[in-house]
């Protein structure tokens, strides 16, 4: 009887579950590793006990590069893919890419906050929003990040996507974007009240991250899975784009916030895949917020609900 014991004893040591420390997780590729975007990921997978890596670029074999960036030939005045190249990058995703090369030992990967994305991306090209105090455009990651999403898609890789990575999953998966909320207010005649990120017009708008609550819709996700809440309070958001109707994509929409009649998704996800889960609002801010003492951190989400997030995409990943 000893010896059956020991024999299950050793079976389940040796083929037992994978632990956190065994996890790495990819933080995808960004010429910037100075904000809190990034930083605050990077916090949040190593309190996990997962092992965070930045990505290497992501590049298209379809492309020009010079010194590490698209070559410009690729884009017009406003650093905006142009539309063949665009095209190009659609057609192939990550067939003529190093996507399998930069994804070697990765478990999961996290994409993070950012710049707006080159509307040429969309399913249906779009021309830029024309707000000059709005251009904002990395073509080179835009061509990394949409070439490494569809390799996650297709190979069924965890993956996280936070307020640019969740327009990006959007973009990939075939939604459009709202491409400015206070223009999309105002085309439906309603005045705007910045939920989702401050004025800047305001001189005297606290710039931070604005603080709301969204509504899950769907109780058979993902999000719902990992918060086991009908409303998540203080969700940390900085966002002037978001994403468009889900129609005829390959994502669902799990969450939303909904101001004076407007919606906004919160929450996308990929059905029938093991975690592909894009959060338009920042939970990993609120790791910044914690390892700072910040003032306003109890306006945020808490820093357990934030850890169960990313303990789940590294479960995912076991």
């Amino acid at each position: 009887m000893r010896n059956i014991l020991l024999f299950i004893f050793i079976t389940i040591a040796l083929c037992g579950c994978q632990s956190n420390d065994e996890i790495v997780i990819g933080i995808a590729w960004r010429d910037d590793v100075k904000g809190n975007s990034y930083l605050g990921t990077y916090k949040a997978i190593e309190a996990i006990g997962a092992k965070p890596v930045l990505l290497g670029q992501v590049r298209s074999t379809d492309l020009e590069y010079i010194d590490g960036k698209v070559d410009g030939q690729h884009l017009d005045s406003n650093e905006i893919i142009l539309h063949d190249d665009a095209e190009k990058i659609k057609s192939y995703t990550h067939l003529h890419s190093n996507a399998a090369e930069v994804m070697k030992d990765i478990d999961a990967v996290v994409f993070t906050g950012g710049e707006d994305i080159s509307p040429t991306l969309f399913r249906n090209p779009e021309e830029w929003h024309g707000i000059e105090a709005e251009r904002d455009y990395n073509p080179t990651r835009d061509v990394s990040d949409y070439v490494l999403l569809s390799y996650c898609i297709d190979n069924d890789i965890p993956t996280l996507c936070i307020c640019r990575g969740a327009q990006m999953l959007g973009v990939v998966a075939g939604t459009p974007l709202i491409q400015d909320i206070p223009t999309y207010y105002a085309e439906q005649q309603i005045e705007y009240d910045y939920l989702h990120r401050y004025n800047k017009s305001n001189p005297a708008a606290v710039k931070d991250y604005v603080s709301h609550t969204a509504t899950i819709t769907q109780k058979n996700s993902l999000i719902y899975n990992i918060f086991k809440v009908d409303t998540l309070q203080g969700c940390p958001s900085w966002h002037h784009q978001a994403i468009g109707a889900l129609d005829n994509t390959d994502a669902v929409a799990t969450a939303i916030t909904t101001s004076q009649g407007v919606e906004i998704i919160e929450a996308l996800e990929i059905p029938n895949k093991r975690f592909i889960l894009g959060v338009q609002f920042h939970p990993e801010i609120v790791m910044v917020k914690h390892d700072k003492k910040a003032e306003n951190e109890s306006d945020y989400m808490s820093y357990t609900a934030t850890l169960q997030l990313f303990e789940d995409l590294a479960n995912a990943a076991k």
